[in-house]
């Protein structure tokens, strides 16, 4: 990535799909630049601010990252998040 801010990663729980599959939302920030993608299969659906070649770069990272940020993800509880440490 070209500009020098820090980029922050943040993913969703592992949401069920209609078909019985599962995705997990991924948000890339940097500054003002944001980047909202989903794996599986490692798509940018918008992004604001990246170069095309960045948004390349997020795919790529996306679906070699794959397993790990499923994993991760599977750890997420939702209403735990929601509702702090009151759970």
């Amino acid at each position: 990535m070209g500009k020098s801010e820090e980029m922050r990663m943040t993913y969703s729980g592992v949401v069920p799909q209609k078909g019985g599959g599962r995705i997990v939302h991924v948000v890339f920030e940097r500054g003002k630049d944001i980047a909202e993608g989903v794996v599986p299969p490692g798509r940018i659906e918008k992004s604001s601010g990246f170069t095309e070649e960045e948004v390349a770069q997020l795919k790529i990272y996306l679906k070699q990252q794959e397993a790990e940020i499923l994993a991760k993800a599977k750890e997420v509880h939702p209403l735990r998040n929601w509702l702090g440490s009151r759970l």
